[in-house]
């Protein structure tokens, strides 16, 4: 099965990409293969001498069990470098919501939202130029849902991130790239409603609205 085709873009220096469509079309495929973790069948991906890429996967399976909260986050350290300056880890984790108690929490029995937020505490402190996100807003609280978009709109780099959250994407995105179905791949320019307005104009539909009108309404009878 071919998953896309004839796709080709440059991401811009400081870019912010939204990766949108839906399921079972490739996102999460191309960005396995961006992170070096699988190749395309055909065409390269060329990246940059000076590209650090950090990784958060949608599975959450990079922590470990066996360690509490401090250790998986600050390596054993006291202390974690942000932007060249040292942030004691405690008051770093408290950022993402973990407080008190919470920071001595084993990795194992950490909630969903938790193992969430404690992959965003290790990628964000890992000072790569390039972050790779796939769905990084599930089960985030707002307040963590917050931090997260001024954490992408204050970082340097650029950011590639799959969501289906349209409100986040209209917040940080500068550019999407939306997989439209049957192997087709657009590259836009703008965020998620800026290309909606573009398709409906230029296409007479929106993206999930065909999806959606599969669906009857419920009548009360």
């Amino acid at each position: 099965t071919v998953l896309f085709k004839d796709l080709s873009f440059i991401v811009p220096k400081a870019a912010i990409v939204g990766i949108i469509g839906p399921n079972g079309t490739g996102k999460t495929t191309l960005m396995n293969m961006l992170a070096g973790k699988g190749q395309p069948d055909t065409g390269e991906i060329v990246t940059g001498s000076t590209v650090k890429t950090s990784y958060v996967e949608q599975e959450r399976d990079a922590l470990k069990g066996d360690c509490s909260l401090i250790d998986e986050v600050g390596g054993g350290g006291d202390f974690v470098m942000i932007a060249k300056r040292e942030v004691p880890i405690r008051q770093y984790l408290s950022r993402f919501g973990f407080r008190g108690p919470d920071q001595q929490k084993m990795a194992s029995q950490l909630s969903g939202g938790e193992r969430n937020r404690c992959n965003l505490a290790k990628l964000l402190k890992e000072g790569g130029n390039a972050l790779l996100m796939d769905e990084p807003t599930n089960d985030l609280d707002v307040n963590t849902l917050r931090l997260l978009e001024e954490a992408i709109l204050d970082f340097c780099g650029c950011v590639m991130v799959i969501s289906h959250d349209r409100f986040f994407l209209d917040r940080i995105c500068t550019h999407l790239l939306v997989f439209e179905g049957e192997g087709q791949v657009r590259w836009f320019k703008g965020n998620y409603q800026e290309y909606e307005e573009w398709r409906l104009k230029e296409l007479g539909s929106r993206l999930f609205e065909n999806r959606r009108g599969r669906y009857r309404k419920l009548v009360k009878k």
